[in-house]
């Protein structure tokens, strides 16, 4: 794993949260197919349950969505693994807003789903205020019937 300050990575991890595609795990691949409005709606409930389990800080919550070698890419290149995305963002140093995502798309492989959304999060690190706008990619797989995020990928934006 790259070494990058903690600080840096707490940032990349916060602006993670909603949360590359995955090159394995039975990804499709043929072109998406259009959506099942209710697997779509399914998705969407869960990414954003995700999401506000974050900002909880519900650690349970958070993993029960995560596959066991879940992986996040931060928006300078570094990598987590799951227990290190789940120790770094139920940190107390970490306090993330309410936020809301933009321009959300779903497009499904076979057993892999591709959520793509837009966000500007705001919270602090250590009491000291930050802001993230970003884009993002959050890879789900279907595994034994349960849809779980495998990847995360997020990409800063200007302002």
């Amino acid at each position: 794993m790259n070494r990058v300050p903690r600080s840096a990575l707490f940032l990349s991890l916060a602006a993670a949260v909603v949360l590359a595609p995955s090159l394995s795990l039975g990804c499709s691949s043929t072109n998406p197919a259009a959506p099942d409005a209710s697997l779509a709606a399914s998705l969407k409930r869960q990414a954003d349950a995700w999401d506000q389990a974050i900002i909880r800080k519900d650690l349970k919550a958070i993993a029960a969505n995560m596959s066991a070698d879940f992986r996040h890419i931060g928006k300078t290149g570094e990598i987590a693994d799951r227990a290190a995305f789940l120790k770094d963002i139920v940190s107390p140093d970490l306090v993330i807003n309410p936020y809301s995502v933009e321009d959300f798309d779903i497009r499904i492989y076979g057993d892999c789903a591709l959520l793509c959304g837009r966000t500007r999060m705001t919270g602090s690190y250590q009491g000291k205020p930050f802001g993230s706008h970003y884009r993002y990619i959050d890879t789900y797989v279907r595994v034994g019937g349960e849809w779980k995020v495998c990847n995360v990928q997020i990409t800063g934006m200007a302002d």
